[in-house]
């Protein structure tokens, strides 16, 4: 987990946000009855998946992705 301090804080950052992720899926999951596709998204996104086993995909560059499609769908 850490055996120095900075370590910690690191640790306490990382499975802190995993678990974060697990709750909110567990969450998503029950309220739609099961059945959802998680995708991992952002820079963090493929250091959360190997933390954890909820997300289905990940795609660090999606949201990036989808703000350039809906610009160029945009009049200029």
């Amino acid at each position: 987990i850490g055996r120095t301090s900075p370590a910690s804080m690191q640790s306490g950052l990382i499975y802190g946000y995993v678990g974060l992720i697990e709750g909110l899926v567990a969450r998503f999951k029950r309220e739609l009855g099961g059945v959802a596709r998680v995708v991992g998204t952002g820079g963090l996104a493929p250091i959360m998946a190997g933390e954890t086993d909820v997300l289905d995909t990940v795609d660090p560059d999606l949201t990036l992705e989808g703000l350039k499609l809906i610009h160029e769908m945009n009049p200029r």
